[in-house]
């Protein structure tokens, strides 16, 4: 008995290691994609699909040993996303493996005309899919040109997209990073509407998909982050230029640093440093009309000194302080207004009065983008200025006071 026992806990543990790896797949049988690029196909109602596929043997290898590009990439036209890959199955000798993805670009025409609802079922859907790639569209260009643009700094573009958008984020400030859980969140919200960061090309589409773009020191053709687009719904409803665009990350909180130029009294600039920020968004209904108030503190530290200043006197630093205040203002309110002026919330204005008053949004969310049209929105800015620099005043001051005596 015990040794039918045994005999039968070991066929038990050589079943499961056996069963263990039925889903396994060889390297080589597999195609790593790490960007795709969906634009607006040619024939009604379809889809062009651009993926980014890497070359491992390239990669691996050193510089120089092979004339063999980075990536490459493969393009096929469907209905659907996921008809489009299977099809890419007949150009294709390996199976797309997709997690490893870290960019989606969308390009901008079907952005505009068809929505994005359209391709982000399929994102959301897969189980192969991680939800830790970032989600852009482009700006007066075709997803399959950004695609297939050779990049410096790494070898394999979506890499270096995936680590400019972040850095770009955490450094300046006029670009966001948004991942698909937050774009369907967003898209599903009765208080909320999307937005995505722009990503255009500078420089000729096909010098950029050939090996000599990275040859050279300076690229001949470039993709840059550009302005943040707006949507109502799933469409792309219109865009925020640069200042617009770091208002929407003073708003939202998600300004971790940037730098601000302030006028000097006797001309010229003094750059501040931005170091943190915190944001604070309260709604309340008064007499049966919404209102918002944003309250932002804001730190900062004198970064450059272009003019003639002492920064040894309080009263500067004050007026420093003002300055800062009056600019990261300025910033929040040209974004606040020019959303008003295409009716579409992208803030969550909306979703504040409906965690501060659940019974008055009820009344509020049918017509809510009319509302926020006429939104009463108070901003308030608590800026102040830590550190002026290892050197104090400028050399600049001091050439200034030798000048006048």
């Amino acid at each position: 008995m015990k040794r039918k026992w045994v005999v039968g806990l070991v066929f038990l543990l050589i079943l499961n290691l056996l069963t263990g790896c039925w889903s396994r797949r060889e390297l080589n049988d597999l195609a790593i994609m790490t960007a795709v690029g969906i634009d607006k196909g040619e024939e009604e109602n379809s889809l062009l699909m651009t993926v980014q596929v890497v070359n491992p043997g390239e990669v691996a290898s050193q510089a120089g040993a092979t004339n063999r590009t980075p990536v490459s990439v493969y393009q096929e036209e469907a209905d659907t996303v996921f008809e489009a890959i299977r099809k890419m199955s007949t150009v294709m000798p390996r199976k797309l493996y997709w997690s490893h993805l870290r960019m989606v670009v969308i390009g901008e025409e079907l952005a505009k005309e068809v929505g994005i609802n359209k391709v982000l079922d399929f994102l959301s859907r897969d189980h192969e899919l991680r939800t830790d790639f970032y989600l852009v569209v482009t700006k007066e260009a075709k997803a399959e040109d950004i695609v297939k643009i050779l990049t410096h700094a790494d070898d394999i573009p979506a890499n270096k997209l995936f680590t400019s958008l972040e850095i770009s984020q955490k450094a300046w400030a006029p670009s966001v990073s948004v991942a698909l859980d937050e774009l369907i969140s967003d898209l599903v919200s009765d208080g909320k509407h999307p937005v995505l960061t722009g990503l255009k090309m500078i420089g000729d589409p096909k010098v950029g998909a050939e090996q000599k773009n990275v040859e050279t020191t300076m690229s001949e053709t470039i993709l840059k982050y550009s302005g943040i687009a707006m949507f109502k719904d799933d469409k792309l409803k219109a865009w925020l230029n640069e200042s617009q665009s770091k208002g929407y990350n003073y708003i939202m909180g998600k300004v971790e640093s940037t730098a601000i130029d302030v006028k000097c009294p006797k001309g010229g600039k003094l750059v501040i440093e931005l170091i943190r920020t915190d944001t604070e968004v309260k709604a309340k209904v008064k007499d049966g009309k919404p209102e918002i108030t944003v309250d932002l503190f804001a730190e900062g530290n004198v970064g450059e000194v272009q003019c003639s200043i002492d920064l040894t006197k309080t009263e500067t630093i004050e007026k420093l302080n003002t300055g800062l205040e009056k600019d990261i203002q300025s910033h929040m309110k040209d974004t606040i207004d020019k959303a008003k002026e295409e009716g579409t919330d992208i803030f969550g204005f909306g979703e504040a009065v409906h965690r501060s008053n659940p019974k008055e949004w009820k009344k509020l969310k049918k017509e809510w983008d009319e509302a926020f049209q006429e939104l009463k929105v108070t901003i308030n800015i608590d800026g102040h200025i830590r550190r002026t620099g290892t050197v104090g005043n400028s050399f600049l001051e001091e050439a200034d006071s030798d000048a006048e005596k």
